[in-house]
């Protein structure tokens, strides 16, 4: 049984660019997805997060009409309070690569807070890549490739096809007009080469150890994609 490394937001808010500080934090089923097909496929997971904060939930994530209706909602706040390593989550700095087979981050608007500017997520993500070990990255959380910054300057995810939450998706979401950056526009300005699907639809992007997908409905789909890379 080898371990899978959940590299997660620690932030609750995302702030615009009026100064409001838009609740949010991780988003529920890119969590929960991803988690429960590598548990069943005997996988071990363990949760980071800057400083060692106990990530917070967007608790917009858990609304009737993100998962199909009341029971969908159900199931998922059933699934995520099953979820023991949520609440014991280690400290991000004091993650050792070599320990784990995988690594992969969960989405939603908390990773456009803290993960973008993270140096030691940064890092991580450059020795990642560099490692040849599948690294998975789904929705909102490819603003975590923006801190990847290589000794040269450059970016480490410059040349890769990948995804990420589209321009098009934000503002059917209504929170484009008021943000300071799109994540579509930042990874396009790193020199990456970003695949757009169509909004809310599963989109999943390989290339090399690199696993990418746009929204939350590619989150299921990414984790069967990384299962494959770990054989």
């Amino acid at each position: 049984m080898s371990k899978i490394l959940f590299v997660m937001t620690g932030a609750d808010h995302w702030t615009l660019a009026d100064g409001t500080k838009h609740p949010t934090g991780f988003w529920a089923e890119e969590a929960v997805a991803p988690y429960e097909a590598f548990k069943a496929a005997g996988h071990e997971v363990v949760v980071a997060t800057p400083g060692g904060v106990v990530p917070p939930l967007d608790k917009a994530s858990l609304a009737p009409q993100f998962n199909g209706g009341e029971e969908g909602a159900q199931k998922i706040a059933d699934a995520l309070a099953s979820i023991s390593e949520l609440q014991h989550p280690i400290k991000l700095e004091d993650v050792d690569l070599d320990d784990y087979a995988a690594v992969f981050y969960p989405g939603g608007h908390g990773p456009m807070e803290d993960l973008a500017v993270d140096a030691t997520s940064g890092k991580l993500l450059v020795d990642t890549l560099a490692s040849g070990k599948p690294l998975g990255v789904v929705c909102h959380a490819p603003a975590a490739l923006l801190a990847a910054t290589l000794a040269d300057g450059g970016n480490a995810f410059a040349g890769y096809r990948l995804t990420g939450f589209s321009n098009a998706e934000e503002t059917q979401g209504g929170l484009a007009a008021g943000a300071k950056w799109l994540l579509q526009d930042r990874l396009v300005e790193i020199g990456a080469d970003y695949q757009e699907g169509e909004p809310w639809v599963p989109n999943v992007v390989v290339d090399r150890n690199l696993v990418t997908g746009q929204n939350p409905a590619s989150s299921g789909p990414l984790a069967a994609e990384l299962l494959k890379k770990l054989g």
